[in-house]
């Protein structure tokens, strides 16, 4: 499935930082608004430790993980509804992703220019939300409708200087706090300054840089299965010598939906699945081990495929 997540949000709030870091791919990034024109594209892999284990199981030659794309969208200005800094070219760029990923910075930072007059993070989503709805008045097409779109809101914070930590005692914070609890919007928190600099390091490297900053809690790991799961999505695994791979699909997809994926034939000439969980294929140490243990059913088109599963179709 072709999957993509918009990154929006007021200029300068640390998007194409973030794009950074989560794509390890070098797009434009400066210290004025509107250093982003044309959306940057980068495909980034879905982090599953489930895939990993079952590739070293099997030997497989390949190991392939599930994707998201993530779109990197110049940003959005007080009026951007009616074309404002570029609005229409913009917006037109987010009518065509699945997903919103709105950047929202909580820090404060004298030497990062800001567009708004105070660091103000519930100010700032609703402004970006007022001219979203805005600009879906003249749509008259349901599923073009921006406003429409699952968000994950994605909190840029700095270590050091006015962290997190102080600002969880502003006034600011209650009520964006409350904004969330009232609307049960999905949310996390990043560093995409601390992530973009750890892109290039070593493992080990990696770990002696997060402690330094304080930073334990792979941000944008978090970020990229925070996206996955805002879009109602689960993978399955196929393993054996040649690969291991994961594939995304909808959750409560039936099997021969979930074929579909791979192939297809899989779906149209779908007999029938023979499915174990991953974790059940781990403990077994093997199919030949699980199937003696019986413990690898057989499914037919009425099955509801869970996250996890390990599946072998056959197919007409």
């Amino acid at each position: 499935m072709a999957l993509s997540i918009g990154i929006v949000g007021l200029p300068n709030v640390g998007k194409s930082t973030l794009f950074n870091a989560l794509t390890k791919k070098s797009v434009l990034v400066a210290n004025y608004p509107f250093a982003t024109i044309d959306p940057s594209v980068g495909v980034v892999a879905v982090p599953d430790p489930r895939r990993d284990k079952l590739a070293a199981l099997s030997q497989s030659e390949k190991d392939v993980p599930a994707a998201v794309e993530f779109v990197d969208i110049a940003g959005l200005v007080k009026g951007a509804s009616e074309g404002e800094g570029l609005g229409n070219q913009f917006l037109s760029h987010i009518r065509q992703v699945d997903a919103i990923a709105h950047v929202v910075r909580i820090f404060e930072n004298p030497n990062i220019a800001n567009t708004q007059e105070h660091i103000n993070p519930l100010a700032d989503i609703e402004l970006i939300n007022t001219e979203l709805a805005l600009a879906d008045l003249d749509q008259k097409d349901e599923s073009q409708k921006i406003s429409r779109k699952p968000v994950l809101y994605v909190l840029n914070k700095e270590s050091g200087g006015h962290n997190l930590d102080e600002m969880v005692k502003d006034e600011r914070w209650r009520r964006l706090m409350e904004f969330f609890e009232n609307t049960g919007a999905h949310y996390c928190v990043v560093d995409a300054h601390v992530e973009s600099e750890l892109r290039e390091l070593h493992a080990d490297d990696k770990q002696e840089f997060r402690q330094e900053y304080g930073v334990f809690e792979d941000g944008v790991n978090g970020l990229i299965r925070a996206g996955y799961e805002l879009l109602g999505l689960i993978s399955f695994f196929t393993t054996g010598k040649d690969e291991t791979r994961a594939w995304t699909i909808v959750r409560g997809a039936s099997a021969p939906k979930a074929g579909a994926a791979i192939h297809s034939d899989f779906e149209t000439k779908f007999i029938r699945a023979e499915v174990i969980n991953w974790q059940k294929l781990l403990e077994a140490g093997s199919f030949a081990k699980a199937r003696e243990l019986g413990q690898i059913r057989t499914e037919g088109k009425e099955y509801i495929v869970q996250d996890g599963d390990v599946i072998e179709f056959l197919h007409g």
